[in-house]
């Protein structure tokens, strides 16, 4: 076991570094080794999560298309700029709700330039709401009900009569107030702007003119709008369906199961948004949205397919070994949600690879929700694309990477927040 499991982990670590659709190309390699050398049985490929998060993204990318993230990323920038003193926490609050209406972090990018700009022009140090901004776009992800990570939650936990409200009611909550938090530590992160030797150094040798962020104009605001509220609609629609089974059509005397119900709304979301604005099929594709969503649709693929395949041929071994620790402290298997999420850079992913252990091991369903946001993990090492992006954007060179790798600008916020949420999240499912 300890063989395969290395083998797991050098395909995880190498397709990590590739990069793009690297993760889950390399999945298939370390799946081909465990079925060919081994002689592991390959358990089903996960379709429904890989189909759930190619009709979210289908629809989100139509949406961006008509102009919809544009319209949002403007008011979010009157919001800013009408209270820039406030930038810390109302950044990181933007990309929270972002990110929760489109299921991806990635929507983060077009607004991260406002939020840097914001910052220089109230003499705020950017580092302060640029490092909780990223962080609070990936918190996020497990809050959203649409993002890749909740819909594979919920998928694994069907059997155990979770609903999708049931998810949400613990992880919005919590995840908000582990952002407030690390907002609210971020405040007094380093010295004033200011008092700052790197951004005296860049004043002092002229690197610091006067740019202003131009943002791309909504040529036509009602399309952009109509797109947002079709987006929203079917947002509230697919919770309404999750959180009451009784409203799905029924077959054979159960209801619609999320996964198609998912699936049908979204694609038809994705029609209705292309047709209502007459927008091209074509720009679709051409956006942000629609790449980063495909690369996680083949990163699930291979990696999850690897994992479930390591997991059910080695369950025996695993379970005997670490069912104690974990039955007597089952936080614990948060650790192993966060540590795996610092290698596969994908909650989904790594919902979909180690859930089903912990499932195994007999850890309560509700304890599984209330450690989702352990799978947040991905801001550890500072090499995620915006992570990278949001360095980039600080002109004044206060958000970075420390001498030391890991003292960068986004540990303490990543790190107050998702222990906040954790820690939330389990007082959640004691009242609820």
């Amino acid at each position: 076991m300890l063989i395969q499991l290395l083998f797991v982990l050098v395909a995880i670590i190498i397709g990590a570094r590739i990069g793009g659709i690297g993760l889950g190309v390399m999945g298939g390699v370390g799946l081909a080794i465990l079925t060919f050398c081994f002689g592991l049985q390959p358990t089903a490929p996960p379709i429904d999560v890989m189909l759930m998060i190619a009709a979210v993204i289908s629809a989100a990318s139509c949406m961006q298309a008509a102009g919809g993230l544009d319209y949002m990323v403007k008011i979010a920038e009157r919001l800013l700029r009408r209270n820039p003193a406030q930038v810390t926490i109302l950044a990181p609050l933007v990309t929270y709700f972002f990110t929760i209406v489109a299921g991806t972090g990635h929507v983060a990018y077009s607004v991260l330039p406002v939020i840097a700009e914001v910052a220089t022009e109230t003499k705020i140090r950017p580092e302060r709401p640029l490092g909780i901004a990223v962080i609070a776009s990936q918190q996020a992800i497990t809050a959203s009900p649409i993002s890749a990570a909740t819909v594979a939650l919920l998928g694994l936990l069907a059997g155990y009569d979770i609903t999708l409200f049931d998810i949400l009611k613990i992880s919005v909550p919590a995840t908000l107030i582990g952002v407030l938090v690390g907002a609210f530590c971020s405040m007094k992160v380093g010295k004033e702007l200011l008092d700052d030797p790197e951004y005296q150094r860049r004043v002092r040798e002229g690197m610091l003119n006067e740019k202003h962020v131009q943002l791309k104009d909504v040529n036509n605001k009602f399309k952009a709008q109509l797109s947002v509220v079709l987006f929203l609609a079917a947002t509230v629609l697919i919770v309404l369906f999750g959180s009451i089974p009784s409203l799905r059509p029924s077959f054979d005397g159960a209801p619609l199961g999320m996964p198609s119900l998912i699936e049908i709304i979204m694609l038809a979301t994705a029609a209705l948004i292309l047709l209502a604005t007459r927008t091209d099929g074509i720009k679709a594709t051409q956006g942000s949205i629609f790449p980063a969503g495909m690369q996680a649709v083949i990163a699930i693929f291979g990696i999850a397919w690897m994992g479930d395949t390591f997991i059910k041929g080695n369950i025996t071994e695993l379970t005997a070994s670490i069912e104690g620790v974990v039955t007597e402290m089952p936080w614990l298997f948060g650790v192993a949600l966060f540590v795996m999420s610092i290698l596969l850079y994908s909650q989904a992913a790594t919902i979909r690879a180690i859930l089903p252990l912990g499932i195994a091991l007999g850890i309560s369903p509700m304890m599984l929700v209330a450690l989702f946001p352990a799978v947040n993990g991905y801001f550890f090492i500072p090499n995620y694309p915006t992570v990278v992006a949001a360095i980039n954007f600080d002109r004044t060179g206060t958000t970075g990477i420390g001498k030391y790798i890991l003292n960068h600008s986004f540990m303490m916020p990543g790190m107050v927040a998702t222990v906040v949420a954790i820690a939330s999240g389990l007082l959640l499912i004691q009242i609820f």
